[in-house]
């Protein structure tokens, strides 16, 4: 098989989202450039273009952005969770986020606890927040 139709028959098999802008993108280089590319700058480009380093560096974008607003307070926990996973966010990170982006009368109700009640470790702020919301 040849090269170009080794790329072709890759390229077939993404749809979609973020492949599929991928995808169309790549086919109007090979347009511009005649259909010619190596074979191992294709593989190191879709490997560097979707790998985890890539996946974490979305999930750390959007963690950053991540806000409550009317989400269900459980359903937005599920969400931060998965998101703090993929991003690799630290616990004291974690914990401000979740100060940040809750909605700001579950924050202010859990700053009201007492001092010996106040959550301190990531997993408490979550009970907290899910008792609360």
């Amino acid at each position: 098989m040849e090269t170009d139709d080794r790329i072709t028959s890759i390229l077939a098999c993404f749809r979609g989202g973020i492949a599929g802008i991928y995808v169309q993108r790549k086919l109007n280089e090979l347009d511009e450039e005649l259909g010619i590319q190596d074979w191992d700058d294709f593989f190191k480009e879709i490997k560097t273009t979707f790998s985890n380093k890539t996946k974490a560096a979305d999930a750390k974008w959007k963690i950053e952005s991540f806000k409550q607003e009317k989400k269900n307070t459980a359903d937005f926990m599920i969400e931060f969770n998965a998101l703090a996973m993929k991003a690799d966010t630290d616990e004291l990170h974690a914990i401000f986020l979740l100060k940040k982006n809750i909605r700001l009368d579950i924050i202010k109700t859990i700053l009201g606890y007492l001092p010996i009640a106040a959550p301190e470790i990531l997993k408490e702020w979550k009970v907290a927040i899910i008792s609360v919301g």
